[in-house]
Parts: structure tokens; C-alpha cells; sequence
């Protein structure tokens, strides 16, 4: 008997991956093509639908050279959460490029909407501050900027959706249109009390509610597909999870106090809080939905970190200062310890627990003395701050949080990092054993399995409570100066 696979795509910020898992949730085969990030003079931040689309093409056909078709039992998708898509609903095709989730065009539709009783309102419903990061906006910006969205809206032929809805779209060739809470949850438009989609959301960012996909667990049947004419027998759609969400799921945090740290391009600091919504969510940080399982839903708080593997890039790209992200854990180990710069990384404002829209990024504490590794180092221990401001907020709101941090994403294998992140929050870190965490996560809910990865290496604090107390103490007096 041949062995069945599932196959797991991976849309993320950066590229499009496929990923094989045996029975026993192995992996087995993994491929990815990256799209181009386009990037216009005001820093607006788009994707190219068509590209992905003909990305995803390819690398179905690099699967069907590593497995026969009758071994794929069932598809799982993962993806990057709160980026906009608007497509016809006639043809599939797509109307404007991608509002990526960094993007931060929305700014000024946000402050013409921030009377204080929307402001309550959407935070109330949703659990999200109003923000330009979230997806409902993007779509509100589309619908008054982009003539072809404005066009196919009046001829009722407008679909609007995240990432997920937009492959199930095309993967179904138009058949199912559907998305699950860990997606809708970030939009702005879902209702976290009900979980379904709010007129009055609607009306505040200018959305009619029938141009989006209908709401369905988690771990829902999502369609058929024959991956783009491929298959002769097409295969089930079986689970759609956010990334973030989807790395929680993978490493096993299903009881309320688990919580974990994902790197990408961004970050996503998360903690499951349960099945029962707290009574107050009006805090520093996001209440969202985990995932709905077998029409049960699991809510998590989460601080999002907007630059994270993305301040990197930054330092590789723009500044120059590095040819590779494995130089940065030498660099910032070769340091002068005596240096004390900070990067206050506000590239498009601060986030959670922050809340500081238009704070701009800024190298300070600088010396004559101040070189190369000590910027480097400031970049990655900005990352720690961030994070370590996002866990007291747990702790403030959630006592029952866990002590081990579990990370994930590329930068876990910066050992710098996980230590200052170790040594700064006085807790120990487990660095996930696999790397493709939410192609995993989403895969393992396919399957109806219960994750059950061990860590690959653990930090533990080496510095004492009263240093990490000291460098938390200058990074917060820096914030303060600068907002």
C-alpha cells in the first residue's frame, strides 16, 4: 500500500511553499518560490495575486514529480494574516494588487473614523484597536481608490477576501468561497462575541457583508480541488488556519496559559486564553479567535510585532550592513558590552503594547564608539524588548500564563537572540525542533491529530533579574522620550 501524504501550502509575506507530510506527520518533501514585494515611493506594500497564483501552479507540479497523485489524501493551507484581496466574482480574477498586512495606507481613512464611539464600538466587537493594520480598512481604501473594485461592487460582482479565500477560490475554481475565524478574526469585521461577520463593522469601513466568504470552522470541509487540472481525482480542502494561529496549534498550546513566539517577517506574540472570552477586552493587546474546531472556538490574546525579521532585511538591504541574517548572532556577540544604542524599530509606528501609530524608527544612545555590531545588536534586542513588553501585558491580564517561552519561525536559529530573549524575560526558551511550524500546524489539523513536537534546544536565563531589569528600564525611559 502506497503511502498517503498530506499536501500543505504556506502562503506567506515572502513566497509560496509547499510541503509534503507522511502519516506519521513527517516531513517529507518542501519546496517554495518567492513574489515580488512591491514597493512604491510611499511605502505602500502590495502582492502580485496572478504571481502567487502561478507560483502555486508551479510547485504543484514539482509535488506531482515527487509523489502520484492517488498519495495526496488531502490539502491544508496556512497564510499570512490581515493582507486584502479583491476579486471578480465572475471570473476569479483579481481587480488590484494585494494590500500586504505591513501596508499602512489606511492611516488617514483611520482618522477620519476614529470618533471615540466607533473607536469603543470596533474594539468591543472585534477585540482590535482600530488600526490601519487590520483587513477591513484595506478593503474600505480599495473601495473608494481602486476603480475596478468600485466598478465590480456596483455590478454585484465583487468578491473581498484574506489570503486563504483567495487560494480556496482559485484552487475550487470558484465554487467555494469561504474562510474560518483564525482568518476573520483579523479583519475587523467579524464579531468575536458571535463569530460571525457585523453589519455594523460593515458599515464603519464601508463593506457589504454579502462580498465576503462564508465563516466555517476551522477544520471544515473547504472544497474539492484537482490543483489547477493536475488531478484526475480531486482531493478535499480539509484545514485553513492563520499562520500565527496555526504555529500555536503546532505547538501544542491548547490549554489556557500556553503561549508562544513566532519570528517572521513580523512577529506574533500569543497566548491561549481558553473557550470563554474574558470580560474586558479593552486592553493594550488583541483578542482573537484561535480556530473553531468541530463549531467550538478558542480565543487567544496576541501582540503583534510588525518588524521583526523585517528589521533584518532592513539592516541586509538598506543599511548594507550585513550580506546574510546568520552574520547577525556573530556580530552582535562581538559587540562592546559598555555600548548602550537601542533601535527603536517604528518603521511604520509601534504596535502592541504600544499603540503608537506615528512614532517614527530611530538609532539612539549612539557614541562615537558605536560600529557595525553595535547597531546589529541593537536590532535584535529591540525584537526582545518588544516581546518582553508584550508578556507583562500577559501576565497583567492572564496570572495563569506559563513560564517556558516556545518559539518558532527562521530566527529561532540566531542563538544570540534566543538568549538575550531567554535572559531578559527571566524565562527559559524553547526553540521549536521543526521549522515549518504553521504548514505543520495546519497539516496536523488536517489529519484530526493533536500536535506533539519537542523542543530542539532550551535557553535559560544568564543574567541576573536586577541587569534585564536595567536594560527593560532605558528601553521604556527611550519610548517615553521619543512619543
Amino acid at each position: 500500500m502506497s503511502t498517503k501524504y498530506i499536501l500543505a501550502i504556506d502562503q506567506s509575506t515572502q513566497g509560496t511553499k509547499v510541503i509534503l507530510f507522511n502519516k506519521h506527520m513527517q516531513l517529507f518533501w518542501k519546496a517554495n518560490l518567492p513574489h515580488e514585494q512591491m514597493i512604491n515611493d510611499q511605502g505602500w506594500i502590495s502582492h502580485d495575486l496572478t504571481e502567487i497564483k502561478n507560483n502555486l501552479k508551479e510547485l504543484f507540479k514539482m509535488v506531482l514529480k515527487k509523489v502520484e497523485p492517488s498519495q495526496l489524501e488531502g490539502l491544508a493551507i496556512t497564510n499570512q494574516r490581515e493582507s486584502a484581496a479583491a476579486w471578480s466574482k465572475k471570473t476569479g480574477r483579481p481587480l488590484c494588487p494585494t494590500i500586504v498586512w505591513q501596508d499602512n495606507r489606511t492611516e488617514k481613512l483611520i482618522n477620519r473614523i476614529s470618533y471615540p464611539e466607533l473607536v469603543n464600538t470596533v474594539k468591543a466587537k472585534t477585540g482590535l484597536a482600530l488600526s490601519p493594520y487590520f483587513t477591513g480598512a484595506k478593503w474600505g481604501w480599495m473601495l473608494l481608490n481602486e476603480p475596478r473594485v468600485i466598478q465590480a461592487c456596483q455590478n454585484n460582482d465583487l468578491c473581498l477576501g484574506t489570503m486563504d479565500s483567495w487560494l480556496i477560490y482559485q484552487l475550487t475554481n470558484g465554487k467555494s468561497f469561504k474562510t474560518e475565524p483564525s482568518n476573520a478574526c483579523r479583519t475587523q469585521l467579524m464579531n468575536i462575541n458571535t463569530g460571525n461577520w457585523d453589519k455594523d463593522l460593515g458599515e464603519i469601513f464601508g463593506i457589504d457583508l454579502d462580498d465576503l466568504p462564508e465563516i466555517v470552522d476551522s477544520n471544515a470541509y473547504f472544497g474539492d480541488t484537482n490543483l489547477f487540472g493536475l488531478l484526475e481525482h480531486p482531493i478535499p480542502i480539509l484545514s485553513v488556519l492563520g499562520d500565527s494561529q496555526a504555529a500555536l496549534f503546532a505547538q501544542g498550546c491548547f490549554n489556557p496559559g500556553d503561549f508562544k513566539v513566532t519570528f517572521g517577517t513580523g512577529s506574533s506574540v500569543m497566548l491561549n486564553i481558553g473557550k470563554e472570552l474574558p470580560d474586558n477586552i479593552n486592553n493594550k493587546l488583541n483578542t482573537s479567535i484561535a480556530w473553531s474546531l468541530n463549531g467550538e472556538l478558542s480565543y487567544v490574546l496576541e501582540g503583534n510585532i510588525n518588524y521583526a525579521g523585517a528589521c533584518i532585511t532592513w539592516l541586509k538591504d538598506n543599511l548594507h550592513l550585513i550580506k546574510t541574517p546568520e552574520e547577525t548572532s556573530n556580530l552582535a556577540l562581538s559587540a562592546n558590552p559598555a555600548d548602550h544604542t537601542y533601535l527603536i524599530p517604528a518603521f511604520a509606528g509601534l504596535g502592541a503594547p504600544y499603540w503608537k501609530p506615528n512614532m517614527k524608527a530611530a538609532f539612539v544612545g549612539m557614541t562615537a564608539s558605536t560600529g557595525k555590531n553595535e547597531l546589529v545588536r541593537a536590532t535584535l534586542n529591540s525584537l526582545v524588548y518588544q516581546i518582553v513588553d508584550i508578556l507583562s501585558e500577559f501576565q497583567k491580564l492572564f496570572p495563569q500564563i506559563k513560564h517556558e517561552i516556545h518559539t518558532d519561525g527562521g530566527m529561532i536559529h540566531n542563538q544570540y537572540l534566543m538568549q538575550y530573549l531567554s535572559n531578559i524575560a527571566q524565562r527559559n526558551v524553547k526553540t521549536s525542533a521543526i521549522s515549518e511550524l504553521s504548514a505543520f500546524g495546519s497539516a496536523v489539523n488536517a489529519a484530526g491529530e493533536v500536535s506533539d513536537i519537542q523542543a530542539a534546544k532550551t535557553y535559560v536565563p544568564r543574567m541576573s533579574p536586577e541587569h534585564a531589569s536595567s536594560y527593560k528600564r532605558e528601553w521604556a525611559e527611550w519610548i517615553n522620550k521619543l512619543s
